[in-house]
């Protein structure tokens, strides 16, 4: 077994809570779309946030591959809930590698003991896939900073205190003309839009920010001016990894639940688990769910080793979105009509699913990636 001590005890801390505190309260934030306030706080006390984040900045230091599992056991409690964890994940890990000790010091502590909640403020009407289209602009003003522009299906924005925003500094510098800048979201001259309804994730709340003449200080800015698209960048490998493993722990809940309601419901005067079509889709569920989560590990290693993870981040997210979403429609399947009615579990998860094939970089993204790291690698690991 390739998990160390810490990576068992870390998995079954955070399978433990979710299945004690997070699976009760799932259908209920789902019906509600509402922001799991209790769950969050539990979260920042018990270390679930920054669980990268070295010692030395009052983290856990915790490898990626133990946040891949943690992602995975929140998940299978509520993609909404591991989904939180995987935003802090990004912005702490940004404020360790560019963020200087005075930025350090008021946002990290804060976020990963959930006294703070960010946003990861990329997106724009005219900017998804293509962040070059990014329209809002941060324009210096003596010593300080005047940001205009708006953002749109932000993670958090409806409920975020801070907002790593990206901003063009440099109009004529394409990539390079790019800055992150951490903006308190309730200071003057920022306005949130309404709360977006979801098809699935409902608990995650996201929205529209718009900047308007916002004054930022000097020390707003994150790491250099001009950087932030290659800072952004470089979290994504990251990010993809939490994403993958997010979309296993929904597989995983599917296949679960079908399970227990195969071996539970009869027809024809037996279980439903003693016929082999319903057998074969469990089977297919099972080795689906078991490769997508070995891929998700070894993504996670490859960052952990300083290797170059790309292919394998992308390979991971990839096929784990794609696993999920098939495999939880397989799971509806299995509870025949119950399956298509709210209020069963394999319903959410399936509306859950969907989105892991689009944010973080969509599957179509992520298919021209490991083809260009092909062509440019070849076929060999």
């Amino acid at each position: 077994m390739y998990l160390t001590d810490t990576h068992q005890q870390v998995r079954d801390m955070a399978r433990q809570f979710s299945q004690d505190v997070i699976c009760p309260a799932a259908e209920a934030l789902d019906r509600d779309e509402r922001f799991p306030e209790e769950i969050y706080r539990q979260m920042g006390v018990l270390g679930l946030f920054g669980i990268g984040v070295p010692e030395e900045f009052g983290g856990p230091g915790f490898d990626t591959l133990s946040y891949a599992l943690v992602m995975e056991e929140l998940s299978r409690g509520y993609s909404s809930v591991a989904d939180q964890c995987g935003l802090v994940e990004l912005v702490s890990t940004l404020l360790v590698r560019h963020g200087t000790a005075g930025q350090r010091q008021r946002w990290l502590g804060p976020i990963m003991s959930a006294q703070a909640r960010a946003a990861y403020c990329i997106t724009e009407p005219e900017a998804g896939t293509d962040v070059s289209g990014i329209r809002t602009t941060a324009t210096k003003n003596g010593d300080g900073w005047v940001l205009n522009g708006g953002k749109i299906w932000i993670h958090n924005a409806p409920v975020a205190d801070v907002g790593f925003v990206l901003a063009r500094t440099d109009k004529d510098a394409g990539h390079r003309g790019m800055s992150i800048f951490i903006v308190d979201l309730n200071c003057e001259g920022v306005e949130r839009g309404p709360k977006e309804h979801k098809m699935g994730q409902r608990a995650s709340q996201v929205g529209a920010l718009t900047f308007t003449n916002v004054a930022l200080s000097a020390d707003a800015l994150l790491g250099e001016e001009g950087r932030g698209f290659h800072m952004m960048m470089s979290v994504l490998d990251k990010g993809r990894v939490g994403i993958a493993a997010l979309a296993v722990g929904i597989g995983q809940a599917g296949l679960e639940a079908a399970l227990d309601y195969a071996q539970q419901r009869k027809q024809f005067g037996s279980k439903i688990a003693e016929f082999q079509g319903v057998q074969w889709m469990l089977a297919d569920m099972a080795k689906d769910i078991e490769a997508a989560r070995l891929l998700v590990h070894s993504a996670a290693v490859a960052i952990d080793e300083g290797r170059d993870a790309t292919k394998a981040c992308s390979m991971a997210k990839c096929f784990a979105g794609d696993m999920a979403v098939a495999r939880t429609a397989d799971a509806i399947q299995v509870f025949g009509g119950s399956g298509y009615i709210r209020g069963f579990e394999v319903e959410r998860l399936y509306r859950d699913a969907k989105i892991t094939q689009i944010y973080e970089g969509t599957n179509q993204i992520q298919r021209m990636i490991i083809a260009r790291e092909l062509v440019k690698h070849g076929a060999r690991t």
